[in-house]
């Protein structure tokens, strides 16, 4: 081969590479990961990382003072799980939390966000205010809620009248998980106010302007327009809070802080408490990260049927 052609296809093959590094520079995916870097990487060092860590301390005899002394044992922990009752219980109150709250408080933040996005004077205060309680202390709501729930206050004498027991509901073992509820309610509200109202800005205005031309009722838009158009919203708010619903902690502590985590008599005990117990407060590391292994679990099987579900009704 000629100098000639040799500089040529050399010159060619140049080209070629700039202009690949070129197109990869300038595409939008190339940019989305670069921008998505730092996250990634913060989270796989803080999440990704310890959960891998968890799920093979889940598999060993493991004590956290003296962790360079774990033993395999295989699925020992998950087997003495299982025949926990305390852990049975403990999931069964993080179900009835989640099943209790998160379609209250879904309803409740469409229907806040329907009331914000209207034409009022003064909404954005209105917006404000609902959206404070996300935003606020869990430990500090908790420690006030507590103080208006004690026997003889006017809530209590309210939810009285109306067959509930006039008694200090975080001490009651009837009334403590309820009022746990009412706290993520209240709490989670504001932020599926947000993120609705962000959804119902997106709806375009000639789907409404089209309906009334055809005669359509304000619930029937709202039937047939608004609410198939946040259904992916509403997947991820129920996701969330689901999540959410599961992880609850703090009040859980604030209320139990003169008793035994879990307490009146285990009556808020969740499966977020029972890791703790267990893998922190007994320091056996290997018994709880199991829980939190089959915890995640759970998680991820009935964010499945919640998916499945919301495909099947579209």
């Amino acid at each position: 081969m000629s100098d000639y052609s040799s500089k040529h296809a050399d010159l060619k093959g140049s080209r070629i590479r700039q202009s690949w590094f070129r197109s990869l520079a300038d595409s939008d995916k190339t940019l989305g990961w670069l921008f998505s870097l730092p996250f990634l990487i913060l989270w796989a060092w803080w999440f990704l990382y310890p959960f891998i860590q968890s799920f093979v301390r889940s598999f060993q005899d493991a004590n956290f003072a003296a962790l360079d002394q774990a033993k395999f044992i295989g699925l020992e922990n998950y087997v003495t799980i299982l025949q926990d009752k305390e852990f049975f219980q403990a999931l069964l109150h993080s179900l009835e939390i989640v099943v209790i709250s998160i379609p209250i408080q879904t309803l409740l933040g469409l229907l806040l966000a329907i009331l914000v996005n209207q034409k009022l004077k003064g909404k954005g205060i209105f917006r404000t205010v609902f959206f404070i309680p996300y935003i606020t202390s869990q430990i500090a709501i908790t420690t006030v809620f507590m103080m208006l729930f004690k026997q003889g206050t006017f809530l209590t004498e309210f939810f009285g009248a109306l067959g509930f027991g006039n008694v200090t509901w975080f001490a009651d073992t009837s009334y403590a998980l309820l009022f746990v509820c009412i706290l993520f309610i209240f709490q989670q509200a504001g932020f599926t106010m947000i993120v609705y109202l962000s959804g119902l800005q997106e709806i375009p205005k000639d789907l409404y302007e089209a309906g009334e031309i055809d005669g359509a009722s304000k619930w029937n838009k709202f039937r047939y327009i608004t609410v198939p158009y946040l259904k992916p919203i509403t997947f991820f708010i129920v996701s969330v809070s689901t999540i959410a619903g599961f992880q609850i902690y703090d009040q859980i502590a604030a209320i139990s802080r003169y008793g035994a985590l879990g307490s009146p008599a285990g009556a808020t005990s969740t499966v977020v408490t029972y890791f703790y117990q267990h893998g922190i407060r007994y320091m056996n590391i290997g018994y709880g990260s199991a829980a939190v292994v089959l915890f995640f679990m759970i998680i991820m099987l009935i964010t499945y049927l919640q998916k499945k579900f919301l495909d099947e009704k579209e």
